[in-house]
């Protein structure tokens, strides 16, 4: 069957108002809709699979703020989607596209880029299914920081207008520059000196953005291995800091268990990469507790050395399970979910992790789960949130609309989301109005969280 043309492919973006139209999208579930499922009821269904030790420490810190608890509840979102107008253009998702998941990390030749950077959810799914959690959470986040109301309506207008911009020139592109497409550390300081020049952006920004890259140009193995070890009787093991690291936890044989999962994991690298790992030995394991929506599934940093413990290797197992949005797709994702997320990183990514991979193994306690590998703090960095001030917000929602398109064009067919995003601006209005609609409802079932805490239905134990 022949590729369809790239006018073809408008023309089928244009039909697909008629499933939804473009203005629907500002439909947003109510707290009022009777038949909406129990949010908490969605997260403690999740937590069947997690470990109950950590559970009241997963809810301490989603019940921080209306923002954690957006970042924590992506099943939620997802649930809620589902019952949303929906298009039948499908891309490669995230799944849990908040601005928080938008960060540096290194490329083989060591070049910081900006991208997005976490796909446990990741699946193929409509594309406005991003965009609606991507907006959201910037409109939570404005709240969050005290701007006004404009402040989060002009946000997200301008992540969506450069989105729809930049998945127009997507359009017209070669597809092998579609896929080389990148923004690094050289293209956003530019872009940031250019606007700070005209007084678009007050240089404090700037500032920021040139220590969030010197920052990650620090986060390597090097110094996460000395973080994270210590020495005792001579010899380097993992630091006990519970709960966030812990080596205790795991049983006596830990050093088995890692190698174990470490020659199980190399055989889903290329040949050239198997060679390269084969070249350092595993030192020791412990479990780490990580982000927010993912405390309680099982994540484990094994630290590896190679010519001496002067050359050591950082690696991340983080446990895989169904993503939040396989229950309302048509077609099941690939198996095991540690490839579903590989694989969705690399259709997603210009560039990827030379050591990202994946397994099936037991764990400690019998249970046989899914996991995908990936280096520790490969030089990672991320925008604090309370280091940007209201016009700072709003450039970095343009640069997030920018990354969300790259990554969609790579994952789907920009010229069909762009015949169906079309010129006028009613999709992004509608889109202002869901993300307000569902900042109001995130909003609502963070106090039904806290409700739920003080009325010790719900575990809660904070850090510290």
């Amino acid at each position: 069957m022949p590729r369809p043309t790239r006018d073809e492919l408008i023309r089928r973006g244009r039909r697909a108002r008629r499933t939804a139209r473009r203005r629907s999208h500002a439909t947003c579930p109510s707290p009022s809709d009777n038949d909406r499922p129990d949010p908490l009821a969605i997260l403690a269904e999740q937590d069947k699979a997690r470990d109950p030790a950590l559970l009241g420490l997963r809810y301490a810190r989603m019940s921080a703020s209306p923002f954690t608890f957006l970042r924590g509840s992506a099943a939620v979102m997802a649930s809620d989607l589902s019952r949303t107008p929906t298009t039948p253009i499908a891309t490669q998702l995230c799944g849990d596209a908040h601005l928080l998941n938008i960060e540096t990390f290194a490329t083989p030749e060591r070049r910081l880029v900006f991208d997005i950077t976490d796909f446990d959810e990741t699946a193929q799914g409509p594309f406005e299914w991003d965009l609606k959690r991507l907006a959201t959470s910037f409109v939570v986040a404005a709240r969050d920081r005290g701007f006004d109301e404009a402040t989060a309506h002009d946000a997200v207008r301008r992540c969506l207008t450069r989105y729809r911009a930049s998945m127009r020139e997507h359009s017209e592109a070669d597809v092998l520059d579609v896929w080389y497409a990148s923004i690094d550390e050289h293209d956003v300081l530019s872009v940031l000196g250019e606007r700070v020049e005209d007084g678009d952006l007050g240089s404090e920004l700037l500032t920021s953005t040139e220590e969030i890259f010197a920052g990650a140009r620090r986060r390597t193995s090097k110094r996460a291995a000395r973080r994270l070890t210590e020495v005792v009787d001579g010899r380097i093991q993992m630091r006990e800091d519970p709960p966030v690291l812990s080596r205790d936890c795991l049983p006596a044989n830990r050093f088995d268990l890692a190698t174990r999962y470490v020659e199980a994991y190399a055989e889903t690298l290329p040949p050239h990469r198997r060679r390269l790992l084969a070249r350092f030995e595993v030192v020791d394991v412990a479990r780490r507790v990580v982000g927010v929506g993912s405390v309680g599934t099982r994540c484990y940093v094994i630290l590896l050395h190679g010519r001496d413990e002067d050359d050591p290797l950082v690696l991340q197992l983080k446990e895989a399970g169904q993503s939040v949005l396989e229950p309302y797709m048509d077609s099941p994702s690939p198996r095991p979910h540690g490839r579903r997320v590989v694989e969705g990183q690399r259709a997603m990514q210009t560039v990827s992790d030379i050591f990202l991979g994946w397994l099936t193994a037991v764990g400690p306690d019998g249970v046989e789960r899914d996991f995908y590998v990936r280096q520790f703090r490969n030089m990672k960095g991320k925008v604090e949130l309370a280091a940007l001030d209201a016009r700072g917000l709003v450039a970095y929602a343009d640069l997030s609309g920018h990354l969300l398109a790259d990554a969609h064009a790579r994952g789907g067919e920009a010229a069909e989301i762009a015949g169906y995003l079309g010129k006028s601006d009613g999709f992004i209005e509608a889109m202002i109005r869901f993300a307000s609609g569902y900042a109001d409802l995130t909003e609502r079932d963070h106090q039904a969280l806290l409700a739920a805490i003080e009325a010790g239905t719900v575990p809660y134990e904070p850090e510290g």
